[in-house]
């Protein structure tokens, strides 16, 4: 892994979104609110196909070159006009170790439902404090050609007019770049089978569904529910034909699939009559596990659980359920692992929460008693203050580094896989 020689320098923006450097200060990273110079070491260039954001009503804060003290920069040290925060938005498969350091000022908005990572400059280039989590390329921007993908898709929208389904992940495709949704249309490795306009959580940082008004969804979510033929004609074709095929439920653009299990399990059913290559895997709240059951009875080979905490109450907060608990979520993984299937948890990263102490002894236990397959590390995507607020997080808490947590549950578990995508189940 590259790390930059030197330690990189703070990167502030003008109103008009205009990104500069500051020689004066050390980039800072932030974990929960608390403020400090991250080693070479947690430095790697930015990663191709990731973007920037400029953070508005927050200032950014840097740290002394030679104390490493925390520094904020109230305004733009050559002009004095005003300056906001900047922190990159990695491309999947990376996850951060810190986020970017600022201080909000009064009225300002809620951050967008995005990650948010401390990012520096050095050597003409940017560096962000994170780490490569999965060696997979399925979803790395070298990978996409849009001319490509405006072809191939538009020819299959245009040869299946009548499959509602397909016509949905067209829209995912063009309109939203949804990795997954490019690679089906491209014929190859994992495919979206979104089928949930419901849902039975009211969760804080949904993508597909904010009611508050105070921050938009990134994304449309699904409007109707695809009929068992409409599912398995994308699912059998690219089965059989795509390189590591891999067929997905559960999707950035729906709510809850196990509300569709009746659906769901008539097209696996249909889709497993036709072949027996690739992966069907199931991404869930788990929320219901008879209903796992019947989806793995019915030949599901991999449930994906999404879970931000492993501790019940912060779990409850962000989840807001309703009619389940995190006791339902564990028990679906229990039933998975009885059955002799693949078991992966979602979960979401936040640093300075994830690697605090209770969370990392909470999630242990969780790992030691119902032994999950694989934790894929996925970035919370969400304003990282209003998160702590909305699950009522105990600041007292200490954290380890995302680093150090790295280190302790390879230790801890070393049969354990740590990525960030679906596996093939072989």
């Amino acid at each position: 892994m590259i790390h930059p020689e030197g330690q990189p320098v703070l990167v502030y923006a003008d109103i008009h979104g205009n990104i500069s450097d500051f020689q004066d200060l050390h980039a800072a990273g932030m974990s929960v609110g608390n403020f400090r110079l991250p080693p070479k070491t947690d430095f790697i260039p930015l990663p191709e196909g990731s973007e920037l954001f400029v953070l508005p009503g927050r200032l950014p804060i840097g740290c002394n070159r030679k104390t490493g003290e925390a520094l904020l920069l109230e305004e733009d040290p050559f002009s004095g006009k005003q300056i906001q925060a900047v922190a990159a938005f990695m491309s999947p498969a990376h996850t951060a170790i810190l986020n970017s350091a600022y201080q909000t000022t009064e009225n300002a908005p809620r951050l967008p439902l995005f990650a948010y990572t401390a990012l520096g400059w050095y050597d003409e280039r940017f560096w962000v404090t994170a780490f490569r989590s999965d060696q997979d390329i399925r979803q790395d921007c070298a990978q996409f050609n849009q001319a490509l993908i405006n072809s191939k898709t538009a020819k299959k929208l245009r040869e299946n007019r009548e499959n509602r389904l397909i016509q949905h992940l067209g829209k995912c495709c063009l309109t939203y770049a949804c990795p997954a949704a490019r690679n089906y249309f491209l014929g190859r490795w994992e495919a979206p089978l979104p089928t949930s306009p419901v849902c039975n959580a009211r969760c804080v940082g949904c993508i597909s569904l904010q009611t508050s008004g105070k921050c938009s969804a990134t994304q449309d979510r699904i409007q109707f529910v695809p009929t068992p033929a409409e599912i398995s004609q994308v699912a059998i074709h690219h089965l059989q034909t795509a390189e590591d095929a891999i067929v997905s439920f559960g999707q950035g653009c729906e709510g809850e699939p196990l509300l569709q299990t009746d659906t769901i399990e008539k097209a696996i059913i249909a889709i497993r009559k036709k072949t027996d290559k690739g992966t069907i895997n199931l991404n869930s709240n788990a929320s219901i596990p008879r209903n796992v059951k019947r989806l793995s009875d019915a030949g599901l080979d991999s449930l994906r659980v999404s879970i931000n905490s492993a501790q019940e109450t912060y779990h409850h907060n962000y989840y807001r359920p309703q009619n389940f608990s995190i006791s339902d979520v564990l028990e679906s993984i229990r039933v998975m692992k009885g059955e002799g299937k693949f078991v992966s948890l979602n979960y979401f990263i936040l640093p300075g929460f994830t690697d605090s102490f209770p969370e990392f002894d909470a999630l242990c236990s969780l790992l030691n008693t119902f032994q999950p397959n694989r934790i894929q590390l996925r970035n919370l995507n969400m304003d990282p203050e209003y998160y702590l607020q909305s699950i009522n997080f105990d600041r007292s808490a200490e954290s380890m580094g995302m680093k150090e947590w790295l280190v302790k549950i390879k230790e801890k578990f070393p049969r354990l896989q740590l990525g960030y995508y679906n596996p093939l189940i072989s």
